[in-house]
């Protein structure tokens, strides 16, 4: 078989499908996936649950809408669009969205729009090619669309990017994408070449047999045809049949005549008969061998026409890589277009993504000072519900009435509905560096959990190069994994409760959590005893924020607001409730405390006054003394503390700044030691060369002045020559054998070395050591080197020559300063009087010991126990009531004599029934 007017010629028999009259059928494979670590598994499995707590899938459901082709609808509809797996890979995804947009922006002056639904997944095609099944002349045109449109999305956008230098320039990102893919003209030419993709049929021009074949069988059929109209004409006048009747049967062509009346047709073959039996369809005699001709021609040109599809077939099945790789890049630039097109509809912003460890210089716009800087954006999910709303552009599904109601947000004027311009409310993050804990506090629907839901969207969004609803430049680190704990796990298949259940979650979140991980958790350490549920989830929190990037808890716990007063790592916030209106406001207040605003609320849902007033009672009852005077004396002393610290702060900076100068100066001069040592290293090591090639230069003038004087000698003079040449061969090397100058200092004993003084040490390499302490007897030494100080042999040091002795009195002297520099910022620190040397006294449960209720006896031995324990310069609380004042007294009396109080100050009005003892 040949191609008609084409370069390449097969031959018929060369192309052999063994499964070619197969149907097609589902294929069944039995999955035997690679064995997963377990931390891997339990990742993906803690990742694929955070996205349904975040609800991902809706977000990509919206996105669905906006793409162009069935593989992207697909992938979006089944929340399959690829994040970044590292930050360079998000980033290149944020490129090509801005690419993206940027190609948009220039054809929305052009008349013709970017077009991406002729291309069509032909990845099923292409399977069934590779498992040696024939491809149908439809699915074979579908190959040639799809190769077609791939290839004229290529062309179209080096078109757009050739428009304008700016616009070559940001269209870079797509182009890459496409550039390397392989658009197989050549199969696209040979399958439009052999297949009307408009009917779907081989063409004549496929193979010059296919042509032939069916010119014969053209030419056969119209000499059949005339036959069998002559021969149905004649039975028609003999009154044979009604009207003249030409039809096929069996494949055959054939005549129809009455029962009655089939002696018109002599030796005629009945092929079939109707089903009430009075007409027979039977073939003439003339015309046997005419249907027989054609039965053969068709047969050849349905194996013809095979041949054709199985060469085709055959050349699909070898560009199989090429293909799929050529529809996942397409996959990815509709990808690409759907997010341009989503950012435009929600009018979303680039992102900037960070490192954990390192932050863009070139990013401008931003406070460099915030890990996290995203300014006014909103719940996407929320957003899209509104814009939903407002026009009939998409449709979503997704129930988002749990998480924020929709009736404070939205007027209605008139026919139409207005969408009020801050919903959903616009929401501000802004985490300084180092901060890896924000505790949210607040009242309930305030919005606590919708805000964390929002944050952890945009982190996900971001990785898969989607825009965020916000304003301005939003900024944020890339996080490897978004794990998050909201909502009620309990179970009652595996008998869990909600306590259990959130329990069980957390504690894998913290197995899978990294230095790159956003943990988000709602309610932490709820449904158990609180006293217990706050120790809990402190120590939670104390994990997390040793090895997390940031995680972001809400609470209603007050104490653990009070976390950030003991590390910086910790931040707090507040969601804003109105006391006016008794109404959240949505907004969150970065380094405040909330109110649960319990009662306030309760009270707006129309509970019984009676009730509300009973309960401030209790409140009242539970605190033992004004908090808010509390509150302020505590804020007064933290003030007083401060200024402190900053005072001590600036002088240890200044010192800081004096010893890092002795450091880089010490640096400096060890460096031109090392230096200085290289060098005379390599000089040595010239010098032994010259003088070996000296010797070697002079040993042969001496070989051969041997050899020339035994050509003439005779045999007497034999020993006089070896005699001669032995002699000055034994000078040579006397001449350059070397000298040891050095003293040896493994016998010399009578080296005493003085305390300070530098000497090389033979067990450290021969490197610099100070001795700290004078011989104690004549064998060995105390030295020391760097931090260790260490007892060697006198044997095993060696004196500083006089020509290095500059550089270890400078190095002596170097040290005296660093230590004199450290008793100045220790002398520094200890200077200030009084409390100073105590720190904040501010009470805890930590440094209090509670006498009440106690017997004398017992009492004594606590308050003993209490002193002798507390570290040094620190205070302690030591409550023992008023009553009769036996306990009061007997205290007193033990810290007047008691050897590690300092001093003590009885109680005042401030502190009644409470006396502060300073441990020395």
């Amino acid at each position: 078989m040949q191609f008609c007017n084409q370069s390449i010629s097969v031959n018929r028999p060369v192309i052999f499908f063994s499964k070619i009259w197969k149907p097609k059928s589902i294929l069944c494979f039995s999955s035997s996936p690679e064995s997963q670590s377990s931390p891997l598994a339990l990742s993906k499995s803690l990742q694929l649950e955070t996205l349904k707590i975040l609800e991902w899938g809706s977000v990509c459901d919206q996105l669905s809408s906006f793409t162009s082709t069935s593989m992207g609808r697909s992938t979006a509809q089944s929340a399959n669009v690829p994040f970044g797996r590292t930050l360079e890979e998000s980033r290149k995804l944020l490129n090509q969205t801005a690419a993206a947009v940027a190609v948009m922006e220039v054809m929305q002056c052009e008349a013709e729009p970017l077009d991406l639904s002729a291309v069509v997944d032909v990845t099923e095609i292409v399977d069934s090619a590779v498992s040696g099944y024939l491809l149908t002349a439809r699915e074979l045109c579908a190959v040639r669309r799809t190769l077609r449109a791939a290839r004229a999305l290529f062309e179209r956008l080096k078109e757009v990017a050739a428009a304008g230098i700016a616009s070559s320039q940001r269209c870079n990102p797509l182009l890459e994408v496409l550039q390397s893919c392989n658009y197989q003209m050549e199969l696209e030419r040979k399958i439009g070449f052999c297949i009307d993709c408009n009917l779907f049929r081989i063409l004549d021009r496929a193979s010059e047999d296919l042509e032939i074949i069916r010119s014969e069988r053209k030419r056969n059929m119209e000499n059949l045809d005339s036959l069998l109209k002559g021969v149905a004409a004649q039975i028609f006048q003999a009154g044979g049949i009604d009207k003249p009747l030409i039809t096929q049967r069996r494949s055959r062509m054939c005549v129809g005549v009455r029962a009655s009346h089939k002696y018109l047709v002599p030796d005629g073959v009945i092929l079939n008969v109707s089903s009430s039996g009075a007409t027979y369809f039977m073939e003439p005699r003339e015309a046997v061998e005419l249907n027989n001709l054609d039965v053969r021609l068709s047969d050849s040109e349905r194996i013809e026409e095979i041949t054709i599809l199985s060469l085709l077939t055959s050349e699909v099945a070898e560009s199989e890589e090429e293909m799929k790789y050529m529809l996942d890049r397409v996959l990815e630039v509709d990808l690409a277009f759907a997010r341009a097109a989503y950012a435009h509809w929600i009018k979303g912003v680039c992102p900037t993504l960070t490192a954990v460890s390192r932050e863009d210089s070139n990013t401008t716009g931003s406070d460099h000072s915030l890990s996290v800087d995203i300014e006014g954006i909103q719940h996407p999910l929320l957003l899209g519900l509104s814009l939903s709303n407002s026009s009939d552009a998409m449709t979503s599904n997704y129930d988002v009435s749990a998480e924020f109601n929709a009736e404070n947000s939205l007027t209605t004027s008139g026919n139409t509905t207005e969408i009020v311009s801050d919903f959903p409310v616009p929401i501000d993050f802004k985490v300084r560096r180092g901060t890896s804990v924000i505790v949210i506090s607040g009242p309930n629907t305030g919005g606590k959990t919708v805000s964390m839901k929002t944050l952890g969207l945009a982190s996900l969004m971001s990785k898969a190069g989607m825009y965020l609803p916000a304003k301005k430049h939003p900024r944020l680190p890339w996080f490897d994994l978004v794990l998050a704990d909201i909502g009620d796990p309990q179970s009652l298949e595996q008998n869990l409760s909600t306590f259990s259940g959130h329990m069980l979650w957390i504690c894998k979140i913290l197995e899978v959590a990294s230095k790159e991980t956003l943990v988000l958790i709602d309610e932490i350490g709820t449904g158990t005893d609180p006293s217990e549920g706050v120790a809990l989830s402190t120590s939670i929190l104390q994990y997390l924020k040793d090895h997390v990037n940031l995680a972001i808890v809400t609470t209603h716990f007050s104490d653990l607001s009070c976390l950030k007063d003991k590390d910086k790592r910790f931040e707090n916030a507040a969601m804003e409730f109105c006391h006016e209106t008794l109404l959240p406001t949505y907004r969150i207040l970065w380094g405040s405390i909330g109110d649960s605003n319990a009662l306030s609320i309760a009270k707006s849902f129309g509970f019984d006054t009676k009730i509300i007033d009973r309960a401030k009672n209790w409140v009242e009852r539970l605190s033992p003394e004004n908090q808010q005077e509390r509150k302020g004396q505590l804020y007064q002393s933290l003030l007083e503390e401060r200024k402190k610290l900053e005072v001590q702060v600036q002088k240890a900076a200044s010192l800081h700044e004096e010893i890092m100068d002795l450091y880089y100066e010490i640096q400096k001069e060890a460096d031109d030691l090392d230096s200085r040592e290289i060098a005379l290293t390599a000089k040595e090591t010239q010098l032994v060369q010259q003088e070996l090639n000296t010797a070697k230069s002079q040993l042969e003038i001496v070989v051969h002045e041997f050899e020339d004087q035994l050509r003439t000698a005779n045999a007497g003079q034999l020993n006089s020559l070896i005699g001669k040449s032995e002699s000055a061969i034994a000078s040579i090397v006397e001449a350059h054998c070397p000298r040891d100058n050095f003293p040896a200092t493994e016998t010399n004993v009578t080296y005493a070395p003085q305390v300070g003084e530098q000497v090389y040490v033979k067990g450290l390499g021969d490197k610099l050591a100070t001795v700290v302490k004078a011989p104690e007897d004549e064998e060995t030494v105390l030295v020391q080197y760097g931090k260790i100080k260490v007892r060697v042999k006198k044997s095993h040091i060696r004196a500083i020559p006089r020509s290095e002795s500059s550089n270890a009195t400078r190095s002596a002297l170097h040290l005296k300063r660093r230590v004199q520099l450290r008793q100045k910022f220790q002398s520094t620190s200890e200077a200030k009087g009084g409390g100073d040397v105590y720190g904040p006294r501010v009470q805890t449960s930590k440094n209090t010991v509670d006498l009440r209720g106690m017997r004398v006896e017992e009492a004594a031995l606590q308050l003993n126990i209490a002193l002798t324990s507390r570290e040094s310069h620190s205070v302690l609380f030591i409550i023992h009531g008023v009553g009769t004042g036996a306990v009061k007294g007997h205290a007193l009396e033990i810290l007047k004599s008691h050897p590690r109080v300092a001093k003590y100050e009885p109680e005042s009005p401030m502190n009644y029934g409470c006396t502060v003892a300073y441990i020395k």
